[in-house]
């Protein structure tokens, strides 16, 4: 065995190029060791190690242990690669921004949400068909700008609409199980199964994507949900909330969270197929956001007539239903009244909610599903703080009981336990 100590020196290696991918074990292979485009006649040949971006030394030599052997060698480096680190940390921040921004934008979309249904609180099926029908239409010129402006490639909208087709099925389904088991089901009982969403997608991305997760992370992941129960509940006779009520609407509502979790993991699954489809590149999320919801616009059209008799809106008078709706929506009209607010608190909420879905899917791009989804979860007892508080159009308030501290407590604690950072191996074979 010989070992040599080095520590400015310039270092050159014949390796195979073929074995280089294969044997590295560490964070990202590309990002400590950048192979520059060599000639065909000189590819076997690595780099030089003198550029300080290559290979970074803090206050102490590299040492390379050679074992020789009739059949192999293996070289053993243990190093820091400034590249990687520097990405690693982009990576972190822009995930920490962009998780900063979803929660904020999720607040404001529950309070406006809350806000948007004073004015149209006779017509919150028609605020509903608002933003599945009008989004697909904002999303798409979205996209289309962005495909001249040369941002969305022809290879990115030529990706297979099966993905698409599911996510809309998926998402449909969501929307109609939930509008069936929320007319029967007690209020406070369903955000509670509302939680079954997170535990969903722990298990759909398992089988899905291959993921695994870590027990704090399990742990956390479940903290959360339960923090969300108890700031949600805020002491609600649990015992006796689904007394009388029939066993498949619970059911349905669990299967309504399920749906919903399923397309989440699939949008998740459709940017990583995409990489790989477009050779590095990130598939854009107006694609995803605009084929999406087109089909689950087609979905929702499909099942309009039984939404609308859910509501108590019989098929024959849903157009005379939707002209009144959209004359509160615009407080436009000689038989409009109660519609204080509009059309202001509407386009608020509608705004708001475009920017927050654009804000969520971009951080599961960029992240995963189920760190989104702790996200938008979080935002649920900081947006029922906001909403105890007198508000314009709301000035009545409300108070809040101790478990909604106990829950946000909770909460808190869950989401530190789930970003506990993991030990990772800095021993790289080569």
């Amino acid at each position: 065995m010989e070992s040599h100590s080095l520590s400015s020196q310039t270092i050159r290696a014949k390796l195979p190029t073929q074995s280089l991918p294969r044997a590295f074990n560490g964070p990202n292979p590309k990002s400590l060791f950048s192979l520059p485009s060599f000639p065909s006649r000189i590819s076997p040949m690595m780099p030089l190690l003198t550029s300080s971006r290559r290979l970074e030394i803090h206050r102490r030599s590299t040492s390379f242990t050679r074992q020789t052997s009739n059949s192999s060698s293996k070289f053993r480096a243990r190093a820091v690669g400034s590249d990687s680190g520097r990405q690693l940390d982009v990576t972190r921040e822009l995930i920490v921004l962009n998780s900063a921004l979803t929660l904020v934008l999720g607040v404001g979309n529950r309070v406006l949400y809350k806000l948007a249904l004073v004015p149209m609180k006779e017509y919150p099926f028609f605020l509903a068909q608002v933003t599945t029908f009008g989004y697909l239409a904002i999303y798409l010129s979205i996209l289309y700008a962005r495909y001249r402006a040369g941002i969305v490639t022809k290879e990115m909208v030529a990706y297979p609409k099966s993905r698409f087709l599911l996510i809309g099925f998926l998402e449909a389904l969501g929307v109609i199980c939930g509008m069936y088991a929320g007319a029967m089901l007690p209020g406070p009982a369903i955000p509670i199964l509302s939680q079954t969403f997170l535990v969903w997608q722990l298990t759909l991305s398992v089988f899905i994507l291959g993921r695994t997760y870590s027990l704090n992370q399990i742990a956390g992941c479940l903290l959360v949900a339960a923090g969300v129960v108890l700031a949600v509940t805020s002491g609600s006779d649990s015992n006796q909330m689904l007394a009388g009520i029939a066993f498949v609407w619970p059911v349905l509502m669990v299967a309504s969270s399920a749906f919903q979790a399923g397309a989440s993991i699939i949008k998740e699954f459709v940017f990583i197929d995409a990489a790989r489809r477009l050779k590095g590149k990130v598939l854009d999320i107006f694609v995803v956001n605009s084929f999406g919801s087109g089909f689950q616009a087609l979905f929702v059209l499909l099942f309009l007539p039984f939404l609308s008799n859910l509501k108590g809106i019989p098929f024959s008078e849903l157009p005379s239903f939707l002209k009144s709706g959209a004359g509160c929506f615009f407080n436009i009209g000689n038989n409009v009244s109660g519609c204080d607010g509009a059309p202001m608190l509407p386009l608020l909420y509608i705004f708001t909610n475009i920017a927050f879905n654009i804000s969520a899917l971009n951080l599961m791009k960029i992240s995963s599903a189920v760190i989104s989804s702790l996200v938008v979860m979080s935002s649920v007892p900081l947006s029922m703080f906001l909403l105890s508080m007198p508000l314009p159009y709301l000035p009545q308030g409300s108070s809040l009981s101790p478990f909604f501290l106990l829950g946000s407590a909770v909460l808190l604690i869950g989401l530190i336990l789930y970003n506990i950072p993991q030990t990772q191996k800095k021993d790289t074979e080569l």
